[in-house]
């Protein structure tokens, strides 16, 4: 286990802009991470759906049962006051 923290920890070092940078100078990796998970997310397709296409379903699920129980909830109001 040793032999692998030891590679890992020279790669980490000899990373450009430790001195300048700090921590932060992995930024760009993550940046470029972020931006690949995003594309992949909007592009790829399994089937007919993709992460968008199930997230903007649900959503619209979401609005029409909030839309029910809200109207359910003026019923009793409505029948009360006539």
């Amino acid at each position: 286990m040793n032999l692998h923290s030891g590679y890992v920890r020279r790669l980490l070092d000899s990373w450009p802009g430790k001195r300048r940078f700090g921590i932060y100078r992995f930024l760009p990796i993550f940046f470029a991470l972020g931006a690949a998970l995003e594309f992949s997310m909007i592009n790829w397709t399994v089937g007919e759906t993709n992460f968008y296409r199930t997230f903007k379903r649900r959503q619209a699920k979401n609005y029409v049962e909030e839309q029910q129980h809200h109207h359910q909830q003026q019923l009793p109001e409505q029948q009360n006051t006539v």
